[in-house]
């Protein structure tokens, strides 16, 4: 891995600063190891202190629910993740608190911040690319049709009425574009 040791020591940090790492602290290699295979992406992007250790907090608390799920120690419910061993506190030695009700919120993460910069990337990459070829041929308008057609979301044949061509010379233009456009990503 090309990971620094200042980088090594911010997960080693997060992970253990993490609330799922207490009573869990045998399975401390599993959580780096994931982490890190998770973040070795986002390290090398990333130069900001700051952002790269918000992302490595998301990475590592990602990692250590996979972890603790695929060791068979958190298991889904539908309020979000519940530990196997989890004791009522009706059950707890001191009863105090047998009335009282915890509610945590469920995290909601959609997207990983792997898939997001994963995202972002193929984005700016495809703009990038449709601006290139758009400058190539700028008399087919490529980047005016794919505007009109995806922005839009007007039809072909509306496409051909406000340029003034043929439905079916829009059609080969969308075509051809979008051949360009996969040229490009291989």
């Amino acid at each position: 891995m090309e990971f620094t040791q200042d980088k090594i020591d911010l997960i080693e940090r997060i992970i253990k600063n993490d609330r799922k790492f207490v009573n869990n602290e045998d399975l401390y290699d599993d959580f780096f190891n994931e982490t890190c295979k998770r973040s070795l992406n986002i390290v090398k992007v990333i130069s900001s202190e700051a952002t790269l250790e918000a992302y490595l907090k998301k990475i590592a608390t990602t990692s250590i629910l996979n972890v603790l799920k695929d060791s068979g120690r958190l298991r889904r419910t539908k309020d979000g993740f519940t530990p196997v061993k989890e004791v009522s506190i009706s059950e707890s030695p001191v009863n105090d608190y047998a009335n009282t009700t915890i509610i945590y919120e469920p995290a909601d993460i959609k997207d990983s911040p792997e898939d997001v910069m994963l995202k972002k990337d193929l984005l700016q990459f495809f703009v990038r690319s449709l601006a290139k070829i758009d400058s190539e041929e700028p008399e087919k308008n490529y980047l005016q049709i794919y505007k009109l057609r995806y922005d839009n979301g007007m039809t072909q044949k509306e496409i051909a009425e406000v340029m003034g061509l043929s439905q079916s010379e829009i059609s080969k233009r969308l075509f051809k574009l979008m051949e360009k456009i996969k040229q490009a990503f291989n």
